[in-house]
């Protein structure tokens, strides 16, 4: 497994400085997802982690390696696939997969069988013989994770991997990724699509114009911000004694009846969703629907970038 570590990193395109000062610690074996808007520093601070980034001001070390001082080292331990699938359309799966293994020196006597171990990993081995640019959009995309596992990285840096993908690639996508990090691998990823991070990520990092605006588990990003989190409850037995004694629980902030519904908005962390259950169920409440919404990351990114943190 792998890790990094980012310490006051400026990255500057002529009088463009994309990233001002960025600081991150990304754990081994976690997924860690880039939110922000175009312009906002993601892509620049992962080709910097690939080693593709010359020159930068701060100090990034991956795995324990210096990426400025030893990047042959790096990129020993780190899969980079842009955002951009970068795939060779005239060849098929097999001759592209072989073409690129060759490039990372890896034996003829092991190509063979770890060609059809990328394949079977990927659930491309049935394309195999398929021509490279008869497949889907989704399955090139899983052809160029295929690419960058040839050598066994332990860091996976994916720039906008899911952009384009139809709604079932990007689950495919997303199973696939969870079944990388069960392997032991640290994965980074940058996306627009941010219910998509939520599904996926263990931790997220919101970075706007350069800056790290948050990090860290998104329960925790909403809990700093005391956004509300709303679960509609549906009872058999409505009525204002009820929705008074909803509204006494620790940690509601409001409560609205609707004929046999209520809408109940809490502060994340300030009541487990079971301990409302519970105290719902203690007031008298007849429950026949218990349904809490999905935490609203685009919510929390709009709240940060304008400044609801910094000023």
């Amino acid at each position: 497994m792998s890790d990094v570590t980012i310490r006051g990193l400026h990255i500057r395109y002529g009088k463009t400085e994309a990233v001002r000062g960025l600081d991150l610690d990304i754990p081994a074996g976690a997924i860690v997802g880039f939110i922000g808007p175009n312009g906002a520093g993601k892509t620049s601070t992962i080709k910097c982690m690939a080693t593709l980034v010359k020159p930068f001001a701060g100090s990034v070390r991956v795995g324990g390696h210096d990426v400025a001082q030893d990047p042959a080292a790096v990129r020993r331990v780190i899969g980079y696939v842009p955002d951009s699938f970068g795939v060779y359309d005239d060849l098929t799966v097999r001759e592209y997969l072989h073409f690129f293994a060759a490039a990372q020196g890896i034996p003829g006597s092991r190509r063979l069988r770890l060609v059809d171990d990328v394949l079977a990993l990927t659930d491309l081995a049935a394309k195999i013989d398929a021509p490279v640019e008869g497949l889907s959009r989704g399955m090139k995309q899983r052809l160029s994770i295929s690419r960058v596992l040839l050598h066994d990285p332990a860091l996976l840096l994916l720039d906008e991997p899911a952009s384009g993908l139809d709604p079932h690639a990007r689950i495919e996508l997303r199973e696939l990724l969870k079944e990388l990090q069960r392997l032991g691998k640290t994965i980074v990823v940058s996306s627009h699509i941010l219910h998509e991070l939520a599904q996926l990520c263990s931790r997220i990092a919101i970075i706007d114009h350069g800056r790290l605006v948050a990090e860290g588990a998104l329960e925790d990003i909403w809990r700093t911000l005391g956004l509300l989190r709303l679960v509609l409850v549906e009872v058999a037995n409505p009525g204002e004694a009820l929705s008074e004694a909803a509204r006494r629980i620790p940690g509601v902030e409001s409560v609205e009846p609707s004929h046999e519904r209520l809408a109940i908005r809490i502060h994340e962390g300030g009541v487990a969703l079971e301990d409302l259950h519970a105290a719902l169920v203690a007031a008298g409440a007849r429950i026949r629907g218990f349904q809490a919404e999905a935490m609203d990351m685009e919510s929390a990114f709009l709240a940060l970038t304008r400044g609801a943190t910094h000023g």
